[in-house]
């Protein structure tokens, strides 16, 4: 395939993310909180792919009319905020008078996150909570806490964006590294049961790995510096 074609492929396929999650959007608005999460599992899966496949075709060079990650960003912000931040506020697990201004705070909170060129550190750990309300709203869809903690869950974590705390990138961490990508494959296989199971519906296991895991990320910054 000429290099040319094959770098424009390459952002179809990143594109291609906006579409999942477009449909990701629909699912939300519907209420079937299940099927969104399988379509941002899509997306995620295309999310973790595009990186190599543009460095491998050099889409920089062969398809250098298109930014790579602008186009990421703009796919990322629909399927990190703007999807889960729709089923919240279609969930009920909100503070009813509140719902729609907190929403609509985080998504104008998140925007500014988002642009924020201090987003990551110089080892590479995110600058602030990280804008993943796909994560967060996640936990919130299982575990179903009263409306008034998930408000105050929601508030306070899009506060932290821009605390001067880091959290952990996942698949780019250099400290305890084995740990964290394994804990991250357990994460992963919980999630998906959860969502297969009905996400509230999901057994105790799955939720006991759920939040194992997230309590190891939210303590993890503290060894950050250790030796």
């Amino acid at each position: 395939m000429p290099p040319r074609a094959a770098g424009y492929l390459v952002h179809c396929f990143t594109a291609c993310g906006a579409a999942v999650g477009f449909a990701a959007l629909l699912a939300a608005f519907g209420g079937q909180f299940s099927a969104m999460f399988a379509w941002l599992g899509a997306a995620l899966v295309i999310d973790a792919v595009d990186g190599s496949l543009a460095r491998r075709y050099r889409v920089e060079e062969t398809a250098r009319h298109i930014d790579g990650v602008v186009l990421d960003l703009v796919v990322d912000f629909l399927t990190y905020v703007v999807v889960p931040l729709v089923a919240l506020w279609r969930s009920g697990l909100l503070l009813a008078p509140l719902a729609s201004l907190v929403c609509c705070g985080v998504c104008a909170a998140s925007a500014l996150y988002f642009a924020d060129r201090r987003i990551k550190t110089h080892d590479l750990w995110f600058r602030g909570f990280p804008a993943i309300w796909n994560v967060l709203i996640f936990y919130i869809l299982v575990l179903r806490p009263a409306p008034l903690v998930s408000t105050l869950v929601i508030i306070a974590f899009a506060g932290l964006m821009f605390a001067p705390v880091v959290f952990v990138h996942p698949l780019r961490v250099v400290r305890l590294r084995v740990i964290t990508i394994t804990l991250t494959g357990l994460w992963c296989a919980a999630a998906i049961a959860a969502v297969v199971q009905g996400l509230p519906e999901a057994g105790f296991l799955s939720k006991a790995v759920l939040i194992a895991v997230g309590l190891y990320y939210i303590v993890l910054p503290l060894f950050r510096n250790f030796p």
